[in-house]
């Protein structure tokens, strides 16, 4: 099976660039209800992801913050934990499963490594138990 059948495209997918301020990123988090976002460049390549986590580990190290001040400081201020892995488009599915065990998501990306959508964990999830739903019924 190919994993373009499971790509939620870039079009549909809420992600953030890495020249945003702290303030933009936890709106734009706020708003999709994310706990985890991923990181695109201006010119459209694959960064990171940044997570709640990394940055209440960021806002920890800092004295006071305010929104304002928010405005001031750039997300790559903040260290990543772990950026979730992405894999090329013409990753095979033992790729994405395995990826997807660990990552709520998936990134995906072309040749170039720019950033083409995600791939859900949920989705995968999904599609396995349509197919299991499916053949319990051609068994009965």
């Amino acid at each position: 099976m190919n994993i373009l059948f499971f790509l939620t495209p870039k079009s549909d997918v809420a992600y953030i660039y890495d020249s945003y301020s702290l303030r933009q990123v936890l709106e734009k988090m706020e708003y999709h209800k994310y706990s985890c976002i991923p990181v695109i460049s201006e010119n459209g390549k694959y960064v990171g992801t940044i997570t709640e986590g990394d940055l209440l580990w960021g806002l920890k190290n800092r004295d006071s913050l305010d929104l304002k001040a928010a405005e001031e400081i750039p997300i790559l201020a903040f260290q990543r934990r772990m950026d979730y892995a992405p894999i090329r488009v013409d990753s095979n599915m033992e790729d994405l499963l395995e990826k997807a065990m660990r990552q709520n998501f998936v990134p995906v990306v072309d040749d170039q490594k720019n950033f083409i959508g995600i791939i859900t964990r949920r989705d995968i999830m999904q599609y396995i138990c349509s197919a299991h739903q499916k053949k319990e019924k051609e068994r009965n």
